[in-house]
């Protein structure tokens, strides 16, 4: 196995749009930097959570593991398209959402456990790059860091992507926020392909 394919790898993954990374830049644009970096925080333990889960169910379930992303691929669409409507119909003029519940620890922990996209991730990813390298205990625990600290990074780029261009994306608030549901419409599609 090649580290740099496989670093290069999980960067792609982790910085492409998708339901967290769309769900941060609209916590910065609607809430502030504070707010997101609360929500990414959640998001990478949920994350760091999903990958540890994943490497010890991979390492016992290995032949289990494919039957059960058709069933992680129908609710992970159905939430992605219940997430794309609330980002559409999100009006900052209202302020209907408030800045604790909307950029929160829990809301980003919860977002990052049920979203699709890190969980096929964490469910590919171990037995495609690490399981027919490396087994045991030691390799999982650095992979499992290793990708987490990968996501973390992606995720405060998007922070700071939000907070540098925060005015223009308040001045455009529902052409952004159709933009951002059009994304999500996207990554809820790419499950499927």
């Amino acid at each position: 196995m090649s580290i740099f394919s496989f670093i290069i790898y999980c960067f792609i993954v982790t910085i492409t749009p998708g339901t967290t990374n769309i769900l941060i830049l609209s916590t910065v644009q609607n809430f502030g930097v504070r707010a997101a970096m609360s929500f990414a925080y959640g998001s990478v333990l949920g994350f760091s959570i999903l990958l540890s889960g994943s490497a010890v169910l991979n390492s016992i379930f290995l032949n289990l593991i494919p039957g059960l992303i058709i069933y992680v691929q129908v609710l992970g669409t159905v939430y992605m398209l219940y997430l794309a409507y609330q980002v559409y119909k999100m009006d900052v003029s209202k302020n209907t959402i408030s800045t604790n519940s909307a950029g929160s620890f829990k809301r980003g922990l919860v977002i990052a456990m049920l979203n699709p996209k890190p969980i096929i991730f964490a469910l590919t990813l171990f037995p495609s790059f690490i399981l027919p390298y490396y087994n045991g205990f030691g390799p999982l625990t650095v992979a499992v860091i290793g990708v987490t600290m990968i996501g973390f990074t992606s995720f405060i780029l998007w922070v700071g992507f939000g907070a540098i261009f925060k005015e223009i994306l308040r001045k455009y608030n529902k052409v952004t926020n159709i933009i951002m549901a059009l994304f999500l419409l996207y990554a809820a599609a790419m499950i499927w392909f």
